[in-house]
C-alpha cells in the first residue's frame, strides 16, 4: 500500500510542487492544509504516514502545529519545510520532534531522501 502524506503550506504553488514530487514517486497525498490549524484538523481526520509542514503560516505556524500533532500522536512523522535563514526555527522544530528539515526552493532528490528516511 502506498504511503500517505499530508501537505501543509500556505502557498498553493508550494503544495502543488510537493504534491507533484510525491505522486510521481508513488506516494498518496492524504490532504492539504494552508495553515497550521487546518493541518492539525486534517492530520486527525486522515491519519497520514507523514506530514510535510511549512514553518511560516498564518493562524497557527508550523512549529505550533507540529507540537499539537505530536501531543495527539507522539509517533507522528513530520518533516518541516521553510525558506533559508530560519536556523533558530529549524532547531526548535527538531527539538519539538520533527524528523527532518527541507529548505525551499525544493530539490526533488532532497524531498524524496527526507521522505524515504522518515517513512520508507
Amino acid at each position: 500500500m502506498a504511503k500517505s502524506v499530508l501537505i501543509c503550506d500556505d502557498a498553493a504553488f508550494m503544495r502543488m510542487m510537493i504534491r507533484d514530487i510525491l505522486t510521481k514517486n508513488g506516494y498518496v497525498v492524504a490532504g492539504e492544509a494552508e495553515n497550521g490549524a487546518i493541518a492539525v484538523e486534517k492530520y486527525l481526520e486522515t491519519n497520514p504516514d507523514l506530514v510535510m509542514m511549512d514553518i511560516t503560516m498564518p493562524e497557527k505556524n508550523g512549529i505550533d502545529a507540529l507540537k499539537d500533532i505530536k501531543a495527539k500522536n507522539p509517533g507522528a512523522n513530520v518533516i518541516m519545510c521553510s525558506a533559508m535563514g530560519q536556523q533558530a526555527m529549524v532547531i526548535e522544530a527538531i527539538q519539538a520532534g520533527a524528523k527532518d528539515f527541507i529548505v525551499k526552493p525544493f530539490q526533488q532528490d532532497r524531498v524524496l531522501e527526507a521522505v524515504r528516511k522518515a517513512i520508507g
